[in-house]
């Protein structure tokens, strides 16, 4: 028996810790959003929810971690490729890339006060302001 308890113990402390990053949107919102309708709105191809009601993308500041690996995981775009496509998209005048914000606290609070919001955290930090709608 003890030696069951130590193989299980050895194989639970071998397997790898992830984190759960989500995409979060405002828990009153009701629109039904899907990770397509995610990269559509962050590529601004798409500028509202299904309901209608205009969608606010937020992001981080450039070199953030968690904003690279959302670009990588989520978009498909390197942090290069994802800024030069924003360039071309605002100096041709067909797009505003989404508002940055500093912390993934700020993140929670703008999302979980404005219903026309989306944006991703860490798991740990949803509340029950938001709702979570993806992860990556």
């Amino acid at each position: 028996m003890k030696r069951i308890l130590i193989l299980c113990l050895a194989m639970a402390l071998a397997m790898p810790v992830t984190a759960a990053n989500v995409v979060i949107i405002n828990a009153n919102n009701t629109s039904a959003t899907d990770m397509e309708t995610v990269q559509r709105i962050y590529l601004g191809k798409l500028k509202a929810f299904a309901d209608g009601s205009r969608a606010l993308a937020l992001t981080y500041d450039q070199g953030d971690a968690l904003r690279e690996l959302f670009n990588n995981e989520v978009l498909g775009k390197s942090e290069s490729q994802y800024s030069a496509f924003w360039s071309k998209l605002v100096f041709t005048g067909r797009g505003t890339p989404p508002e940055s914000v500093a912390s993934q606290e700020e993140m929670v609070k703008l999302v979980g006060t404005n219903p026309n919001t989306i944006g991703f955290v860490d798991e740990s930090l949803v509340n029950d302001s938001v709702k979570v709608i993806g992860n990556f």
